[in-house]
Formats: structure tokens, C-alpha cells, sequence
């Protein structure tokens, strides 16, 4: 989409982001999200972990040549994820409105298919991607509107039997009034053509950076308290062609599907 086309409402969202982006990058301690902090070894290595499960149990997994979009992949986002799961480099795609982070990932891949832009009009056909990673995208979204937009493009791009692999926090944090939670019933809401798992993860980052620091077993135990935990991981997958969803939003969020 043309910037200059975009509806007020879009382009007034797009200029907050950014401020917001700009005034982290003032105001937040440059290592405090460093991967070579313990809290933050402690919530990738856990996000991970339950990604693949949830993949696997999908039966939805990446392979080495299915190409794969990270919507707001930052500096490198889960890409190297990727990477490290066997996905080829050439078939990593990405879009992400900050233009400096942009090509801080386009040095480290090369070869991927990384762009800059706004998530509201992705710049790729329908039905392309076996795999879309929204983490840590939408809760940054404040705009309702905006919300909805970003999660049909994403159902739009996804190939049939495709999934969506979401991570971001369920709650809103009191500290910080740009971020907005998304609930277990918002994110059914955002996607309601798709159907999958959806586990809560990630021990609140606060007390993983207090815990981590004298005792890593401590924080992989309470970890396992879901009352601790602030995000939620999802994989969520479109129906085959052919198959429509269940369409009861009380139902169980598992994969079932009506054959059309």
C-alpha cells in the first residue's frame, strides 16, 4: 500500500510505533534484551521448546524449502530460528517498518527476502507461506482497526494447511502504556478462519531477570507456574482447501475442520 493512501487511522498508528521505536531506543538500557542475558536465554529457550512441540503436533513443521514469512522481524527475529530448524535462507521472507533493524537483519541474511514495510498490505500473493511468525507484533498495535487489518493479511498470505506461529503477551503491562495485551479470546477473534493450540509461556519477564541472576533452577521451576507465566504461543493452522472451520467460537481451539 501506497503511504500516502493509507487511511488516517493507519498512518497515524504507523507514526506511533515508530516514535515508540525511537524512544526505546533512548530510554531502555541497550542490553537489557541482549540473548546473552540469562532472562532472556531463560524465555527464548522456552518459547522454542513449545513452538516445536506445538509445530510438531500440528504436523506442520517447517521444511528445508517451505518458504516462510516473520511479520516484524526486527534485527533477526525468529528467522535464525528457522535457520537452525533446517529452513534454506532463500526461503525466509520478512517485513518490518523500522528501516534501521531492517538492515541490521538484512547483513546477518543476506539471502532472505527482507523488506520494509507496513504489515496492513503485505507486498506478497495469497496462499504463499507454510509459515507465518507474529511475535511479539501485536501487542505493540494499540489501533483495534489496525489489529484486524495485520491478522486478515496474515490469513490472506498463508497457504492453505498453513500455520501461524504466535508469541506475545496476554496481558497489558502497567509500566508501559504503548503495549496492549492480546487475550486467548482476542487472538480466536483475530483469526477466525484458523484453528490450533494455545499455551501459555515465558515467566514474567520482571521476576525472570530478578531470578535468573542467582538461581536458574528457581526460575525454570516457576516457570512452570502458569499463574507466572505473561505470554501466550500458538499455532494456528488454515484449513486445507476444500475444508471450512467449525464455526463455533466456544468450541475447543484444536484443529477440526467441516468438509465443504
Amino acid at each position: 500500500m501506497d503511504e500516502k493512501r493509507q487511511p488516517a487511522y493507519v498512518q497515524a498508528e504507523h507514526n506511533r510505533i515508530e516514535a515508540e521505536y525511537r524512544r526505546r531506543e533512548l530510554e531502555v538500557r541497550a542490553d537489557l534484551y541482549a540473548p546473552w542475558q540469562p532472562a532472556a536465554m531463560l524465555m527464548s529457550s522456552g518459547r522454542r521448546r513449545a513452538a516445536c512441540k506445538l509445530l510438531k503436533l500440528a504436523g506442520v513443521f517447517p521444511n528445508a524449502e517451505d518458504h516462510c514469512l516473520e511479520i516484524g522481524f526486527g534485527s533477526v527475529g525468529w528467522l535464525g530460528d528457522l535457520i537452525s530448524w533446517g529452513v534454506r535462507e532463500s526461503s525466509l521472507h520478512g517485513i518490518e517498518l523500522d528501516a534501521s533493524r531492517a538492515r541490521r537483519a538484512r547483513l546477518a541474511l543476506p539471502v532472505a527476502d527482507l523488506r520494509v514495510g507496513d504489515a496492513v498490505d503485505l507486498p506478497w500473493a495469497g496462499d504463499t507461506f507454510k509459515l507465518v511468525v507474529a511475535s511479539t507484533v501485536f501487542t505493540s498495535i494499540l489501533d483495534s482497526t489496525v489489529r484486524s487489518l495485520v491478522a486478515d493479511q496474515i490469513t490472506r498470505v498463508l497457504a492453505p494447511g498453513g500455520a501461524l506461529l504466535w508469541y506475545d503477551f496476554a496481558f497489558d503491562n502497567p509500566m508501559n502504556p504503548n503495549v496492549k495485551g492480546v487475550s486467548r479470546r482476542e487472538l480466536r477473534r483475530l483469526f477466525p478462519m484458523l484453528r490450533g493450540r494455545i499455551r501459555s509461556v515465558t515467566l514474567a519477564p520482571p521476576l525472570a531477570r530478578l531470578v535468573t541472576s542467582w538461581s536458574w533452577v528457581l526460575a525454570t521451576l516457576l516457570e512452570g507456574l502458569p499463574v507466572l507465566r505473561t505470554h501466550l504461543i500458538a499455532v494456528l493452522v488454515k484449513p486445507p482447501r476444500g475444508f471450512s472451520v467449525i464455526p463455533n467460537e466456544r468450541s475447543s481451539p484444536d484443529l477440526r475442520y467441516l468438509e465443504s
